[in-house]
């Protein structure tokens, strides 16, 4: 691993940050948010909106990192569905049928109308998606690790195996899905998202030809989010003690804002800062990127580059939706309706 390529001694770092979607990468700038999509046919659609202003108290260190979790699990569901709209819509055939019986307005739809219907579904994935992360990924490794207090009585050692445990469970996750056809191809987009944001910090042209020059890594990846989280609540965590599982599992729950908190912190300094230990501690995240991202192919970064460059715009400059060009000039407005 070149540190020397990931940790760029002339870059600057930005707030700038993305997601790799269906087919596409959503690109996060300081005043608005683009996801850019590659349709069947090869054009790309993109869709741009202007961010909503932050609480006073969301732009608070450590208070902020809690924020920014919720947040990006929102955006990041609610535009990882868009893009599998678009895809939908535009794979579609091109004359209209009748609509089946399946087709018809759901139960949420008829009660609340289609927009207040969309925000309740994505809450509702956001909702149970944290819940399942929970369940999974941290009551699970102690229920099972307490199995083992009746044969271990070091305290030390079975928080240690607790967190081994969780960690290896979220890496056996990664691979698994990582052998899914669709899955590698988001993570080619997660590749050609991180290069294309490591040419904008470093002042290259935004252009395929620049962007591949650059590693698939980056420092202030969600990924390497992930992994701080698992390594900071290990060590959290082994601060209380071995209590009994109901109150075990009490605090981990109520430790998760603070573990999310620490990790956010940790992330953004590790992300504007280039010595021996910070690329020490970001060794693991990276590691876990290298999973998570794959080499992109020249198509996969122009849609990168689009979404940056739609974020890149004066504050002035209206929002859109429709086809766009490899420049990110518009060349087409249209609106992807979302079936019941």
């Amino acid at each position: 691993m070149d540190f020397s390529k990931i940790f760029i001694k002339d870059a600057c770092p930005t707030k700038t940050g993305g997601q790799a979607v269906m087919e596409g990468v959503m690109m996060r700038g300081p005043e608005r948010t683009a996801v850019a999509v590659r349709l069947p046919d090869n054009r790309i659609f993109l869709k741009t909106e202007k961010n909503p202003e932050r609480s006073a108290i969301a732009k608070v260190p450590f208070i902020r990192g809690v924020f920014a979790f919720v947040s990006s699990l929102v955006l990041g569901t609610k535009i990882l569905t868009y893009s599998a709209d678009v895809l939908e819509y535009f794979t579609m055939k091109e004359e209209e049928e009748q609509k089946s019986e399946e087709d018809k307005p759901g139960f949420l739809e008829k009660l609340f109308g289609e927009k207040a219907a969309w925000n309740i579904m994505i809450t509702l994935s956001v909702v149970f998606a944290i819940a399942v992360s929970i369940g999974v990924f941290v009551l699970l490794p102690t229920v099972l690790v307490n199995m083992l207090s009746g044969v271990i009585d070091n305290v030390v050692v079975l928080n240690l195996i607790e967190g081994c445990l969780r960690i290896l469970m979220f890496l056996g996750y990664i691979v698994l899905i990582a052998r899914m056809k669709d899955i590698q191809r988001v993570f080619q987009y997660h590749g050609a998202e991180h290069k294309t944001i490591h040419c904008f910090e470093n002042g290259k042209e935004l252009t395929p030809e620049n962007a591949k020059e650059f590693v698939r890594l980056h420092p202030r990846c969600g990924t390497s989010f992930l992994m701080f989280v698992m390594v900071i609540s290990l060590i959290l965590f082994s601060l209380l003690g071995w209590p009994d599982l109901l109150m075990r599992i009490v605090s981990r729950v109520l430790l998760i804002p603070v573990v999310a908190a620490c990790s956010y912190e940790v992330l953004q300094w590790a992300g504007r800062s280039t010595n021996k230990f910070v690329e020490i501690v970001s060794v693991p995240g990276l590691l876990l990127q290298k999973l998570t991202t794959r080499e992109p192919d020249k198509s996969q970064l122009e849609v990168a580059i689009v979404s940056m460059k739609a974020v890149l715009v004066p504050p002035e400059t209206p929002v859109f939706e429709g086809i766009t060009n490899t420049d990110a000039e518009f060349v087409e407005p249209m609106t992807i309706e979302r079936d019941a």
